[in-house]
């Protein structure tokens, strides 16, 4: 998967829009008739082609080729772009990753201490970190999520690049101080408590 933000190489531009053409290729000769009827003009197509490319442009070529043989072998109609973002992040969660959308609701149900949490993946606990817990917890809105995914994505390149996430537990500290009962009682009658 291309993390936001990070620029593609030249080849893997080229190998991502002939993954995008082949998708489309692939489409036209399996729903040959239902093809035409949605991308029946060359305006349409180009436009099909530029708004599923955007869509599609977080996961790799490799995840695109197998999300489309997927749906071509088990759907008897045309998949919308809906479909195929769903069977691309179907192939890209057999990584052992969750998912971007159960790594933001596992953060945002996460509670103190979170260290001591069982997270499903170490990443999600510091993307929730990254981003702010207080964030997480108080605010729901879409561009949270997407800033979240948008950590999220970077930790998990890293991750897939050989990068180890460990989660430290800190120690609590325990106040093993006596309580001052002298002060304990003259703050009791002071306060007429």
């Amino acid at each position: 998967m291309i993390t936001p933000g990070h620029q593609r190489s030249t080849s893997t531009k080229v190998d991502f829009i002939e993954s995008i053409d082949s998708l489309f290729l692939k489409l036209e000769l399996a729903y040959h008739f239902q093809f035409y009827k949605v991308f029946g003009t060359d305006e349409r197509l180009n436009e099909g082609k530029k708004l599923w490319a955007t869509s599609l442009k977080n996961f790799s070529s490799k995840t695109i080729l197998e999300a489309i043989e997927s749906v071509i072998g088990s759907q008897s109609y045309l998949p919308t772009l809906t479909d195929i973002l769903k069977a691309c992040s179907e192939i890209e969660g057999e990584d052992g990753f969750p998912s971007v959308e159960e790594a933001y609701i596992e953060a945002r149900k996460s509670y103190a201490p979170r260290e001591k949490l069982n997270w499903s993946h170490p990443i999600v606990y510091f993307a929730g970190k990254k981003i702010g817990w207080n964030l997480l917890s108080d605010k729901e809105s879409n561009q949270l999520f997407f800033a979240f995914k948008k950590v999220y994505l970077k930790f998990k390149d890293h991750a897939l690049k050989g990068n180890e996430f460990k989660i430290e537990i800190k120690e609590e500290f325990e106040d093993l101080t006596p309580l001052n009962k002298k002060l304990f009682d003259e703050l009791r009658k002071k306060h007429n408590i």
